[in-house]
């Protein structure tokens, strides 16, 4: 439970020393002094059950040493020994040079309790003194996303599936001890059998006996869902929950060795890592951010899995950042990934979404050579499966293209060779028809080029590097290339709290700054 008051007047000698040591212009000082961190404490009160348990460590604090931590790249124990001995952090903390400090560990329970969701109401509130001050505008959002790598060692595949088999039977041994005996003297034989073989001859045999335990776990599973219905549970809630993640798992593991297989699991460590290209191959996580383009604030941030669609979650960081502080976002600027006609009609038309306008550069498009006929001369009929060409032939022979969001229309030869204006319709010496592309979204693409032409579109581009720096300062003076925990949600925790470091230090710096003289 929370108490009523935690805050303790520091002493006269506190004040001397505070005075004496800490300089006037020190970042923490002015930190204190541009944020109100105390009306936070409402955020997280309902982490902690009222008259439950001894009164918990000020939340507060906590969350000004994790502020802390992750200003200065600390440990939770190296900032807990920081705060022991260095005035500007007690300062900052409203401990008297006599006061005692948390264990490190409260700080990882501190995390734990408020999760992913509270740390991100901190970070709005953050925000929403900021817009207070009249700092954040609602013109431009600039979106970026960089590569996170985990913390993790990547398994062989021969290691993976044997640690998924290790998992699976260690969740059942509380139910099905003789049997899961049974089955490791089997991994026994297995493995003393395939000693000698070829990787991929012992990686077989090993998914075989995998797929024998997953059939029996399902019968398991069969078996203790009945026994739940029937009121007469064999296990644990706790039990049924760990070994039904352990039957998923395996599930996944040998769905990820089907041909074709995608989004693979990579360790069960961190189940939610995933292998990505971000320029390079890695694996691990994207910090996807929205930035508000004048004050170079942080208006939002997600991380997804490292093959996530960093285009689609446009519309997630702008729509979170609405619904948080009731604003409306004019326009957003985005890279080539967000040239999607599906994502341009999302952010831009939809009734549901943000309505913005939208700064994409296009990717390079040529249209065919312009003696010939455009795309536009090629008439679709209603029901969108007909094209017709300006000699008046008409097809349907057709295959989805443009990824998934069009159809290439394809003419027979024959259909060519006795058209009256082949001439202006393909190139001399063409041994094949004409082929024409229909795009779902070529009004969205249309207008994305045409907007590509005018002098706003390069002036909002010339703003853009502005959040390429952000992430740079996210990963480069903070620590941030590679995660400090492990699983999404914890990831999430670490960039949260990392941005509102970082919007903090922007904060100050723009209080700081002389406002200009206003015009009458």
């Amino acid at each position: 439970m929370l108490r009523a008051d935690y805050y303790l007047e520091p002493t006269d000698l506190d004040e001397v020393i505070f005075a004496k040591l800490i300089p006037a212009d020190h970042y923490l000082r002015r930190l204190k002094a541009a944020i109100d961190i105390e009306p936070l404490r409402a955020l997280v009160a309902d982490c902690y059950a009222a008259g439950i348990g001894a009164p918990a460590e000020d939340p507060v604090r906590l969350l000004k040493l994790s502020l802390l931590q992750f200003q200065y790249d600390l440990s939770d124990s190296q900032v807990v020994r920081q705060a022991q001995v260095n005035v500007a952090f007690r300062f900052f903390l409203d401990l008297s040079v006599e006061s005692a400090l948390p264990m490190p560990s409260l700080l990882s329970q501190f995390r734990t309790r408020l999760g992913a969701e509270r740390f991100t109401r901190v970070f709005n509130d953050i925000l929403r003194q900021a817009r207070a001050r009249g700092l954040v505008k609602d013109r431009l959002r600039l979106k970026d996303a960089t590569h996170l790598i985990a913390n993790i060692a990547i398994p062989s595949t021969l290691r993976l599936v044997a640690q998924t088999r290790e998992q699976l039977l260690t969740a059942t041994e509380c139910f099905a001890a003789t049997e899961v005996a049974a089955h490791r003297a089997e991994v026994e034989v297995i493995r003393a059998a395939t000693a000698d073989l070829a990787e991929e001859q012992r990686l077989l045999a090993r998914v075989t006996h995998l797929r024998e335990l997953v059939v029996w776990g399902e019968q398991w599973q069969q078996r203790l869902r009945e026994a739940a219905e029937s009121a007469q549970p064999v296990v644990s809630e706790e039990q049924a929950v760990a070994f039904t993640a352990a039957l998923e798992v395996a599930h996944k593991v040998l769905n990820d060795r089907e041909p074709g297989a995608t989004d693979k699991l990579l360790s069960l460590i961190d189940s939610d890592a995933r292998a990505g290209k971000h320029g390079d191959y890695y694996d691990g996580y994207l910090l996807d951010v929205s930035m508000d383009a004048d004050s170079e604030l942080i208006g939002a941030l997600d991380v997804l899995p490292a093959n996530g669609d960093e285009g689609a979650n446009a519309t997630s960081l702008i729509t979170s950042e609405e619904q948080a502080h009731g604003n409306d976002i004019a326009s957003l600027s985005i890279d080539r990934i967000g040239y999607r006609g599906d994502l341009l009609a999302q952010l831009s038309e939809a009734a549901n979404g943000p309505q913005l306008t939208v700064y994409v550069p296009p990717l390079d498009w040529r249209p065919p050579a312009p003696e010939l006929f455009q795309p536009a001369a090629f008439l679709l009929n209603d029901a969108r499966d007909e094209v017709r060409c300006p000699g008046g032939a008409t097809t349907r022979t057709r295959k989805r293209a443009e990824r998934g969001h069009g159809w290439r229309f394809a003419f027979s030869i024959p259909q060519c060779r006795a058209c009256p204006v082949r001439a202006q319709c393909v190139k001399p010496n063409t041994q094949r028809g004409r082929t024409v592309i229909k795009s779902d979204y070529e009004a969205q693409y249309q207008r994305a080029r045409q907007r590509a032409q005018t002098a706003e579109y390069h002036a909002v581009r010339r703003e853009h590097p502005r959040i390429e720096r952000k992430l740079a300062e996210l990963v480069r003076w903070h620590a941030g290339r590679r995660v400090r925990y492990r699983g999404r949600l914890r990831v999430k925790i670490q960039y949260v709290l990392t941005a509102i470091v970082v919007n903090c230090k922007r904060m100050v710096k723009l209080l700081s700054l002389p406002r200009r003289p206003q015009l009458a």
